[in-house]
């Protein structure tokens, strides 16, 4: 179950950014989850969920999760977002987006 080491992860990326920036509370963390990853998101919420529920900067945070459709291209110079067989030339496309696994923002609370 893979969904484990990217919850903790998302977890490790978001105390890291808390720490950095002297936090007082993590509200957010939003993460783009290509389709192509094999991930399960709702797994992932959950897991993240579990791991934050001890943590006294992250408890109570949300994660949100997008998820990112696949985009692809051929050396015919197709661009679209077919997986497997390029509709023009029949040929595998390249995968250029959609695998990915990123935080793309963490919202935080700082004292002033």
């Amino acid at each position: 179950m893979h969904e484990f080491g990217i919850a903790y992860d998302i977890f490790e990326t978001a105390r890291k950014a808390a720490s950095d920036n002297h936090a007082t509370q993590v509200k957010k963390v939003c993460v783009d989850i290509g389709e192509m990853s094999m991930v399960n998101p709702e797994q992932v919420q959950f897991l993240f969920e579990t791991l934050i529920e001890e943590d006294p900067i992250l408890k109570g945070a949300v994660l949100e999760s997008r998820v990112v459709a696949p985009e692809t291209r051929c050396t015919c110079g197709y661009y679209g977002n077919e997986k497997f067989v390029c509709p023009s030339c029949g040929a595998l496309p390249e995968l250029v987006r959609g695998r990915e696994i990123v935080v793309t923002h963490i919202e935080i609370e700082v004292d002033e």
